[in-house]
């Protein structure tokens, strides 16, 4: 068997504070990619010079044109690739085989199209950021198919392409990326394959450090983002499920982990934010009664509004 071209997609954003991390992690890979392709959205830090000194293939957008589905898709035609790996600049490799873990649960059965790794916190990162990691990616891998729609929900499609791996031929097969999300492009990919025939596998064992420490006007927004993907592309909770019974159980899991960890002064501060996410993701769900003005200002990616 001949073999398999690999290819390392990263969209980038001033992300140059984190190569400190991601450059090392890289080159320390088992698994060295044929290619790493950097999508560079106008960076006013080194980001550029530095992906190019280390053997990256950097081309430049002007971040107006940005697009989380439509980029990605758009930098799938720039390469010839058997596997595309996505990643995002702030997901680090942790252990220097997770790459070639990820490409291997790839292939682990013949009907995967995307595999997904574990995420981890970042060693700094707060209870709330380390919580949300262990409630979306357990110690336990597992693949996904469409009749486990029925026990998963949701969930099934669940996935993320911070540090995520597509076969080249399943991704064409089932369209691509979608052109026009404002985000969640990852389980949008995933729902069609899954209804194609595809599994998803979760690949516990490929783990990479990405978090996130929003603030609750952070999380507002990020809802109200998640919301609209949900309600424009309704057919993933005609064929999955809705999300709603999720984010209960998220909470309540939350709660229970302040207690373990005796941040019984933090439990108010969770609970608004909560409070604060059920309110953008329903926000979002009335997003075409709001006029665009508005959506702009609450949405985490004024740019989409600006394309539309």
């Amino acid at each position: 068997m001949a073999a398999r071209r690999v290819v390392l997609v990263i969209p980038v954003r001033n992300g140059e504070p984190f190569l400190e991390r991601m450059l090392p992690a890289l080159r320390a890979q088992s698994l060295q990619p044929d290619e790493i392709l950097v999508i560079d959205s106008a960076s006013r830090d080194q980001s550029v010079a530095r992906w190019r000194a280390f053997g990256a293939r950097v081309v430049e957008i002007d971040a107006a044109t940005f697009n989380h589905g439509g980029t990605r898709g758009w930098a799938s035609t720039l390469v010839e690739a058997d596997v595309l790996i996505y990643m995002t600049q702030d997901a680090i490799p942790v252990p220097p085989d997770a790459l070639a873990r990820l490409v291997a649960g790839l292939y682990a059965a013949d009907d995967i199209g995307l595999a997904y790794g574990r995420q981890l916190p970042h060693p700094e990162a707060g209870v709330l950021a380390r919580h949300a990691r262990a409630f979306n990616y357990p110690v336990q891998g597992r693949v996904k198919r469409l009749a486990d729609a029925g026990e998963l929900g949701i969930k099934t499609c669940f996935t993320s392409d911070a540090f995520c791996a597509y076969r080249m031929d399943a991704l064409v097969a089932v369209g691509g990326f979608p052109q026009d999300v404002i985000g969640s492009e990852d389980a949008h990919v995933a729902g069609r394959m899954l209804l194609d025939g595809y599994a998803v596998n979760y690949v516990a064992d490929a783990q990479a450090w990405h978090s996130h420490d929003y603030s609750i006007a952070e999380e507002f927004r990020r809802y109200f983002d998640i919301g609209v993907f949900y309600s424009r592309e309704r057919w993933i909770a005609e064929r999955f499920g809705r999300a709603g019974g999720e984010g209960g159980r998220f909470v309540r899991s939350e709660l229970a982990a302040l207690r373990r960890e005796r941040q019984w002064m933090r439990v108010p501060g969770a609970l608004l934010r909560s409070a604060a996410k059920l309110l953008g993701y329903r926000l979002g769900h009335l997003e075409r009664r709001l006029p665009l003005a508005v959506k702009r200002r609450v949405s985490m990616f004024p740019g989409y509004w600006r394309q539309q």
